[in-house]
């Protein structure tokens, strides 16, 4: 038999949290069609790779990319740093189903101009997507904030009857449409007046699906334990597994309370299906929040609108050179958006190496001077945290981005390497890899990466891009709720 590709001598780690093991794998038609001994096999494109590390493509779970998959498809942010899967709509902002009266609002700013929401239906954002062949796979979430914005005339206060029923239509036909589920973005503005019972109403629709409620929390500051408490509360009424996006201590009164954070999420663990994601760093990005202006901590711009020319310089600089307060300087710099230096550095590694974490980058590819994370954060996982300073085995840090994600999101036949699950796969050298992307130079490409196939197709490999585009609109698969054990067993399993 002729294969497509054989990739020999890999040491493979497959997604599943156990050590890794020497094999040849071999693709065919897409898929992964033995993992063997297959010194005697042949193919088209025969790979030998030297004992280097064989993985499951990563799954970035908490992306902005909703409109970049669509305009810039070819993804080299995610594909040079091993990425094959990202998952949209994250924070409650999506760009489906969207049909904007104006300039989107803050946060959906941050997926673009009005131009970039070309998508009035669910339905449409996926045949775009499918029709851009983007270089990554595609699955999406629908924004809470995006369902208001399309129903509401005042997004500063809490949906009528009216409202509610016509949001929770438009989130049923999205979810029929292959939704993963609905996220919440509770800390924005235009969401923040949108009351408990909001949300609980909206997620009485995802139970019919076993789709997924994600949530960035209405606060990470001081209140993140009753925010927690909110966002369970709405997951157990909705029958519907829970996600806490970008789960932080956020603010320097907050700091060092990730074990009591923690420990709120494995009692909430014992009962109901709960996680969280998280990313590797201990400063955060997002639209310039006057509420989070301080002199705590540095805040550095990524953009302004007003001053545009004021990208990638800190606001106490901004503030000291007009001569203004930072909170006036923040004023004037908006619609804006920053870098906030928040996070106590044990904490991101307490929860990061929390069995009930997964990896997210939650990087904003709009901004011109963006978070590192955008490049880096997956090879600063591995490279850093696993590698350098310990934090947890190799495998381990492969299940956080692969297996454990696939699972959760009802991505079936990826995130592992298996015979007969969909090739998405990288090669990369475990001494070598690391992030090189930082704060200073944000948009520089991992070392270390040799190779990254997306359904088979070998579409990166060492530091370039080829061309080749194979990624495909994933539509959610299988029941969330199957196989979830009471006792806080974190083995999520992928019902069908």
């Amino acid at each position: 038999m002729l294969y497509d590709t054989l990739i020999r001598n890999a040491l493979v780690i497959d997604g599943s949290d156990t050590p890794g093991y020497r094999a040849d794998v071999a693709i065919r038609a897409g898929r992964i069609e033995r993992i063997d001994d297959l010194r005697d096999a042949r193919a088209v494109e025969d790979i030998d790779a030297a004992g280097r590390v064989l993985a499951p493509g990563f799954i970035d779970v908490h992306t902005h990319d909703d409109t970049v998959v669509i305009r810039q498809p070819q993804m080299l942010p995610k594909l040079s740093q091993g990425v094959t899967t990202v998952i949209v709509g994250n924070c409650g902002i999506s760009a489906s189903p969207v049909s904007l009266r104006g300039d989107p609002p803050d946060p959906m700013n941050l997926l673009g101009t009005a131009q970039a929401f070309a998508y009035p239906r669910f339905t449409d954002y996926r045949a775009a997507v499918e029709a851009a062949t983007p270089a990554v796979n595609v699955a999406a979430l629908v924004g809470h904030t995006a369902l208001r914005s399309n129903h509401m005339d005042d997004l500063l206060r809490t949906a009528s009857v009216g409202e509610i029923a016509a949001m929770r239509r438009q989130l049923r036909e999205s979810l029929e449409a292959g939704a993963l589920g609905l996220s919440t973005g509770l800390a924005y503005a235009n969401a923040f007046s949108a009351s408990t019972d909001e949300v609980m109403q909206l997620t009485e629709e995802l139970a019919a699906f076993g789709a997924v409620y994600t949530t960035h929390l209405r606060s990470e500051f001081e209140p993140v334990l009753e925010a927690m408490d909110e966002a369970f509360q709405i997951g157990r009424h909705a029958q519907s597994p829970v996600i806490i996006s970008h789960l932080k201590c956020a603010g320097a009164g907050n700091w060092g309370r990730s074990p009591q954070v923690l420990a709120a999420l494995e009692t909430a663990a014992k009962s109901h299906p709960v996680g969280c994601d998280c990313y590797p760093y201990a400063a955060s990005s997002s639209t310039l929040d006057l509420k989070q202006v301080t002199d705590a901590h540095r805040i550095t711009i990524t953009w302004s609108t007003a001053h545009p020319h004021m990208g990638g310089r800190d606001l106490a600089d901004i503030a000291n050179e007009w001569n203004l307060s930072l909170l006036e300087a923040a004023r004037r710099l908006q619609p804006a958006g920053a870098v906030y230096y928040g996070m106590d550095e044990g904490d991101v590694r307490r929860i990061l190496a929390h069995p009930l974490s997964m990896v997210g980058s939650d990087g904003l590819p709009e901004d011109p001077f963006p978070h590192p994370r955008l490049w880096g954060a997956f090879p600063r996982v591995l490279g850093h945290f696993s590698r350098d300073v310990g934090l947890f085995p190799l495998h381990t840090a492969v299940h956080k981005m692969t297996g454990l994600s696939a699972a959760r999101f009802g991505l079936k036949h990826r995130g592992e390497i298996r015979e007969g699950h969909w090739a998405d796969l990288v090669l990369f050298n475990p001494q070598t890899i690391r992030d090189v992307a930082d704060f200073n130079e944000p948009q520089r490409a991992a070392d270390g990466i040799d190779g990254v196939w997306v359904n088979g197709v070998l579409s990166y490999r060492e530091g370039q891009a080829n061309g080749r585009r194979e990624g495909r609109f994933l539509a959610r698969e299988g029941d969330l709720r199957q196989g979830f054990s009471p006792s806080g067993s974190v083995r999520w399993r992928v019902s069908g």
